[in-house]
């Protein structure tokens, strides 16, 4: 289990600059910017991505979220300034072989099976584990990850964490990162709300 004080945390969705600001004040260890994926609503450019990545401390590593890219997608975030590849879904090995940056593998409650398949492979450098339905805010059963065993890749939970349970999740599953989306945006559903950030990494750092 990790020592709360290494707890890492990752905003996930950005979709404006002014978020990029809020993650720099309360030193956010990774940004995560979803493309490729027009069903979402925080779905971006890869453009409008790096003018939100020009404002980021250069110390919060910058995630690509995709969703079973081709490889014309791994072409352009390969030449973007992305740190890592975050992919949901599936990828084909052809695919995954033109990946230049390191991976972190998304897993559901629906397809933990493939998880043999790509924790093996040496370009994946940790993996996300996420609700049935990534982005809805909602969480799924921790006992799940128990099972897992820990290989010293990044072990990363998400799946509706907030302000008021990611405590809890932290205790319970003991990860390297927290990842949330959902969890700290505004009443309406739209933007990140700079208050549930604070208390989101307040949580997760013990210090509250």
């Amino acid at each position: 289990m990790s020592d709360k004080s290494e707890i890492m945390v990752k905003v996930c969705g950005l979709t404006d600059v002014r978020e990029a600001k809020y993650l720099n004040r309360y030193k956010i260890d990774f940004a995560g910017f979803v493309l490729f994926f027009p069903k979402s609503k925080r779905n971006i450019s890869i453009e409008k991505a790096e003018e939100i990545m020009e404002v980021l401390d250069r110390n919060i590593k910058k995630v690509a979220v995709v969703v079973s890219p081709d490889e014309e997608q791994i072409g352009h975030i390969n030449n973007s300034y992305f740190d890592y590849i975050q992919i949901h879904g599936k990828i084909e090995e052809h695919v995954l072989e033109k990946v230049e940056k390191p991976v972190l593998k998304a897993f559901n409650v629906d397809d933990m099976d493939s998880f043999a398949r790509y924790s093996s492979n040496s370009k994946i450098a940790g993996y996300v584990f996420d609700a049935a339905e990534p982005g809805s805010g909602k969480a799924f059963d921790w006992d799940i990850l128990k099972k897992i065993e820990r290989d010293g890749k990044l072990f990363v939970l998400a799946g509706g964490l907030n302000p008021s349970n990611v405590k809890k999740a932290v205790d319970f599953v003991g990860p390297d990162m927290v990842d949330v989306s959902s969890g700290v945006e505004k009443a309406d559903g739209f933007g990140k709300d700079a208050e549930k950030i604070k208390k989101f990494a307040e949580q997760v750092r013990n210090k509250f």
